[in-house]
């Protein structure tokens, strides 16, 4: 890997020596790199004349837009660190975050202080409107006069980068740091991803979210050009991808199902496409086959954690036979499966996942104690990320994930795995996803009870769909309950929110 350069640097190198390319493009703008470049220099410019210094922080609650991908770049460039906030979440959880960080601006739309409320006006700090609306200062004229320039600064590669915090779906929020050179280490090798220069990126998922991130930043590495979605809608993202000619897109497999669901899927020109993504949640079998066989381009998906440690990946266009996988570890990282003692299993067993790589986190902001909890070490001393999830590799050293280790059901002594029944349920005609979750019983400690959602015009009801998925699994495996419902709660990058199902359930006894 060449030596270190900054993300921002590599935006302005292409600024200079490709002023008129496109470099991004929104729903009401676009700029040419040299115009973004600008724009990430006056940002810079006004956060040092607001006081900031670098590694300070600042904070972004906004939906995406050609401010917001300038701001976080501009913070970047003044050596100040990123903490970008997702605007769904609860007041609570965003007062938390906010103050966790210490940020000394946010940045917020109208529509992401609407939602928060009173959360968002309450912290005694510098406010700027990304939109210009009534938030704070329009950003606007706080951004200042083109042509406004920073004074340089030279970033330490073990400064912090951004501080991603975790969605939620099990408790508060943390925030997980990750560094400039943990970073560079992930964009910095862009070309063997296709996004060098005639890169076209359709980012449908939020810029605070990590799945996004890994697409965003190589795309800037290479001089590409990123197209971003204000919110994600399937005909959507097809007009989009078709008007742009996109060759690259970063999607959660629940939007590849929305996508793929549409009647006139075939009817778009997709044929730009050089490679698609995957991660952040389980991706079907039989859903990747479909997008291989009728979507232009390759297919890879990534499994790893946000939190760094070893990563998975599955080329699915070269390995078609291996889709109920997420690949092998990538060169140079090592994963390995534990028991529940934290003793390696023996090969073909399963175990929870962990990974090393040079690609982990520093840890989580203000919490040594979480950090520790996630953290294990081998023999040597070498540095592991627990996954929290349970898999098994195959003879060819492909790693098949089993569920969340903590999603896991013990019911009567036996272990039984959530995607195993998904799995069964979603095989039924009348079923569009299935959701299992734990739920306390008397009798067996836990069961396993199921939430669907159905297709239009289904015929099945719950008792049917109970009696259909008991006669196709082990006794132990059977469910105690079915639940039809009209969709899954989902978190904003298409992650399942079994707790929240699970709370549903216990609130109506």
């Amino acid at each position: 890997m060449p030596d270190f350069v900054t993300l921002d640097a590599l935006v302005r190198n292409t600024a200079t020596t490709a002023p008129t390319r496109t470099a991004i493009i929104d729903d009401r703008q676009s700029l040419t790199y040299a115009g973004f470049d600008d724009l990430i220099d006056r940002v810079a410019a006004a956060l040092q004349a607001d006081g900031l210094k670098p590694q300070d922080v600042i904070s972004i609650c906004a939906y995406s837009s050609v401010q917001y991908a300038a701001t976080f770049l501009g913070a970047l460039r003044a050596g100040i660190a990123v903490a970008p906030l997702a605007p769904s979440s609860t007041p609570d959880d965003f007062a938390a975050m906010l103050r966790d960080c210490g940020a000394k601006v946010l940045f917020m739309d109208a529509a992401a202080a609407a939602a928060m409320g009173a959360a968002a006006t309450g912290p005694a700090i510098l406010r700027v409107a990304l939109d210009d609306s009534e938030f704070g200062r329009a950003f606007s004229a706080w951004s200042g006069a083109p042509g406004a320039r920073p004074a340089p600064v030279t970033i330490d590669p073990e400064w912090v980068f951004n501080i991603i915090y975790s969605s939620g779906t099990t408790g508060t929020p943390k925030g997980i740091i990750h560094t400039h050179l943990m970073r560079w280490r992930q964009y910095g090798q862009t070309e063997p991803l296709g996004y060098g220069p005639d890169a076209i990126t359709v980012l449908s998922t939020p810029l605070y979210s990590n799945t996004t991130l890994v697409a965003f930043n190589p795309t800037f590495a290479g001089g590409g050009t990123a197209v971003l979605m204000k919110k994600f809608d399937a005909r959507g993202f097809l007009e989009l991808s078709e008007k742009h000619r996109a060759t690259h897109a970063m999607l959660v497999p629940v939007q590849y199902r929305r996508i793929m669901n549409l009647a006139d899927f075939d009817s778009f020109d997709l044929s730009s496409f050089i490679m698609k993504f995957s991660t952040s949640a389980p991706f079907a079998a039989a859903l990747k086959a479909d997008v291989l066989k009728r979507w232009p381009g390759g297919l890879t998906e990534v499994y790893g954690m946000t939190e760094g440690g070893g990563t998975c990946r599955l080329l699915a266009h070269e390995h078609p036979d291996k889709l109920h996988t997420v690949g092998q570890p990538m060169p140079d990282h090592d994963i390995r499966l534990l028991d529940e003692n934290g003793v390696e299993v023996a090969a073909g067993e399963i175990g929870e996942v962990v990974g090393h790589s040079l690609n982990i986190m520093q840890g989580y902001l203000n919490q040594p104690a979480k950090t520790a909890e996630t953290f294990w070490r081998d023999a040597t001393g070498k540095l592991f990320v627990r996954t929290g999830d349970v898999g098994r590799f195959d003879e060819d050293g492909f790693l098949t994930l089993m569920d969340r280790k903590k999603d896991m059901i013990i019911s009567g002594g036996f272990n039984i795995y959530p995607s195993d029944l998904e799995a069964v349920l979603t095989g039924h005609d009348d079923v569009v996803e299935a959701a299992v979750v734990a739920m306390p019983s008397e009798e067996w400690g836990e069961t396993p009870v199921g939430f669907v959602v159905l297709k239009p015009n289904a015929t099945a009801d719950a008792a049917a769909l109970k009696a259909w998925v008991n006669g196709r699994v082990g006794k132990f495996q059977r469910v105690a309950d079915i639940v039809i419902v009209d969709t899954l709660p989902r978190s904003a990058i298409g992650k399942v929110l079994k707790r929240e199902l699970r709370d549903r359930r216990l609130a109506a006894g």
